[in-house]
């Protein structure tokens, strides 16, 4: 059997984004205490363009404040990008339903490992069964 060698930084943030979208769709807080950075920020803007704020308590409460959806996940990773493995940027939908969203999630690598320090959203529409 042949060793496939360490992961690249694009395959670990990758997995990390798949591990982010199946949490949300599942309501796994602690998926989110490990991967959020102390300081994750997140930031929605509404179509009126209103600017809502959450800090990682926050974030962690939404998560936390709802069932589990059916099914299986509904996500699409649309792009990934590292620069100089120290960020990293992931581009992103996600089914919450009865919306779908549209996510920009910022990673720094911190201590050695992928932390997720930012997340800009918007609503994408919904019901998502629209789409």
């Amino acid at each position: 059997m042949m060793d496939a060698g360490p992961m690249s930084d694009m395959d670990l943030v990758r997995d990390l984004a798949v591990a982010y979208c199946e949490a949300i769709h599942h309501a796994r807080p602690d998926v989110f205490v490990d991967m959020c950075h102390d300081r994750f920020m997140m930031t929605e803007v509404t179509a009126g363009g209103t600017v809502n704020f959450w800090d990682k308590d926050g974030y962690l409460a939404r998560v936390a404040g709802r069932q589990p959806f059916p099914g299986a996940p509904s996500y699409g990773i649309l792009s990934v990008d590292v620069a100089g493995g120290e960020t990293a940027r992931v581009h992103l939908w996600v089914d919450v339903p009865p919306r779908r969203y549209e996510d920009h999630l910022g990673f720094v690598r911190v201590a050695g490992a992928w932390r997720l320090m930012t997340k800009v959203f918007r609503t994408m529409g919904g019901p998502v069964t629209e789409n």
